[in-house]
C-alpha cells in the first residue's frame, strides 16, 4: 500500500557553496520506516538550488562554484538590482540548477551513485536560512 510523508529542512548557509544534504535526507527516510518508492526534494527559494554532485573531492564543488560565476558574472549590466550585486546571478544560478529533485527509495535508503550526494547550493553572499521540503510517496514499515 502506498503511503506519503512530508517534512521540512531548515539550513543555515554561510554564503555560496554546497551544503550536503544526505545525511540529513537518510535520517528521516529512517525515521518514516520508509522501503519503496519516490522521495522528492525541493527548495522553496528563487536564489539557493538543489543539485546531486560528486560528493568525494570538494574541488569539483569549487570549480562548478567558479563556472557558474563564469555563466552568470555579477558584472553584467542586469535590470533587477534592487536587492544586490549577487541577486540576480543567484536567480540565473538557480535556473541553470534545479529546485525540484526526484531520488528513487530502495530498501529504505536513498539510491546514490558511490560518489553521489544531495547538496543545497547558495547562490548569495549572505548567510541565508533556507527551507528544502522532502516529500514520500511509496511503501513503509508498518508503525
Amino acid at each position: 500500500m502506498l503511503t506519503q510523508a512530508s517534512t521540512s529542512l531548515t539550513i543555515s548557509t554561510r554564503g555560496p557553496g554546497f551544503t550536503d544534504l544526505t545525511p540529513a535526507v537518510e535520517e528521516w527516510l529512517g525515521r518514516i520506516g520508509a522501503r519503496e518508492g519516490l522521495l522528492t526534494a525541493f527548495v522553496r527559494h528563487t536564489s539557493a538550488s538543489l543539485t546531486i554532485q560528486e560528493n568525494a573531492d570538494p574541488d569539483v564543488r569549487r570549480d562548478l562554484l567558479d563556472a557558474l560565476d563564469r555563466l552568470a558574472p555579477r558584472s553584467a549590466d542586469y535590470r533587477h538590482s534592487i536587492e544586490g550585486s549577487d541577486d540576480m546571478p543567484a536567480h540565473i544560478k538557480t535556473m541553470l540548477t534545479s529546485t525540484s529533485i526526484g531520488i528513487p527509495v530502495v530498501s529504505g535508503k536513498a539510491v546514490f551513485g558511490t560518489w553521489q550526494a544531495l547538496y543545497l547550493v547558495e547562490h548569495r553572499d549572505a548567510p541565508h536560512r533556507r527551507e528544502v521540503v522532502l516529500h514520500f510517496i511509496g511503501e513503509r514499515n508498518p508503525s
